[in-house]
């Protein structure tokens, strides 16, 4: 049985589709990349299984259990790292900790939490709040804070999408460690093929909206760990980097020939600016022609 699972999962806002038959399985310890186009309902997918959403038919899974609503056994990852900014880097994984494990010491809290922090390099920050922190560190609070709540599975919601390319690299590896330090269940929602292939153990391209549903899964079978430089000189990695980006532009392609629009234009004459503002009568809306008539006045000189 998967770990986690989506069966016909649709999904749609004011009677547009935004996913349509959705089916999605990931078996435990195993990184699933999903990539898709910005809008093409990514962060949507990702709130169904966090739970914030839900489906309007299908259902969806984890461990067996139907998820019904937001739960400590998913640790999300968002991409505006959503820290409080009055508290601490100390205080922003505490209060996670303390919602999950009411019934623990003071002293088990504080070593649960020094061990994340120092999991994502942050010791030296534990006491700065996010306002004193970089991008790239606010978003290692928000992985540490996921991690220390201990999920079965982990969200991520194109975490490193806001980041500069230097330190999104940076974070990329430490995810990469982090995982395989820890073996958690990851799902990462993110818009780069690239990114994706070096972290996953699957890919899975979402197609264009609106209507979005999942494509084919590519095992990346590139052995771990894996190196930035050599990566890129990978013939595996090449050919799974064409094969993704083929089928997503293949995809848009198809979505904008198949659908089409009735344009229908407005019954609005255009103002003759030609004729001076003196000589017409003042009117609040526009003239439509329907409404034009033709009219005789003698005028005495």
């Amino acid at each position: 049985m998967p770990y986690l699972e989506l069966q016909n999962v649709s999904k749609s806002f004011g009677g547009v589709p935004v996913l349509k038959n959705v089916n999605l399985s990931l078996e435990q310890g195993e990184f699933v990349a999903i990539v898709g186009f910005s809008g093409a309902g990514k962060t949507t997918l990702i709130s169904l299984i966090a739970g914030l959403l839900k489906p309007d038919t299908g259902t969806t899974k984890l461990n067996g259990r139907e998820i019904t609503g937001p739960g400590p056994d998913r640790g999300i990852v968002f991409q505006n790292y959503s820290l409080l900014p009055w508290l601490s880097v100390f205080e922003n994984i505490l209060l996670a900790v303390e919602a999950v494990n009411p019934a623990w010491t003071a002293d088990q809290r504080q070593a649960h939490v020094e061990k994340y922090i120092a999991m994502v390099n942050l010791t030296p920050a534990r006491a700065k709040k996010p306002g004193e922190l970089s991008g790239g560190m606010r978003q290692r609070v928000s992985v540490a804070r996921a991690l220390a709540m201990d999920p079965q599975i982990l969200l991520l919601d194109e975490p490193l999408s806001a980041l500069d390319a230097l330190t999104r690299a940076t974070l990329q590896d430490e995810i990469s460690r982090i995982r395989s330090e820890t073996n958690k269940t990851v799902l990462l929602i993110t818009n780069d093929p690239d990114e994706g292939i070096y972290l996953a153990d699957r890919i899975i391209p979402l197609t264009a909206g609106p209507g979005a549903t999942l494509g084919p899964s590519f095992t990346v079978a590139i052995p771990r760990p894996r190196d930035r430089k050599s990566i890129n000189h990978d013939p595996h990695f090449k050919q799974l980097r064409r094969e993704v980006v083929e089928f997503m532009l293949n995809s848009k392609t198809e979505r904008r020939t198949a659908i089409t629009k009735k344009l229908i234009l407005p019954d609005i004459e255009p103002e003759d600016l030609n004729i001076p503002r003196t000589m017409t009568a003042w009117r609040k809306t526009p003239i439509r022609k329907r409404e034009q008539q033709e009219e005789s006045v003698e005028v005495k000189s």
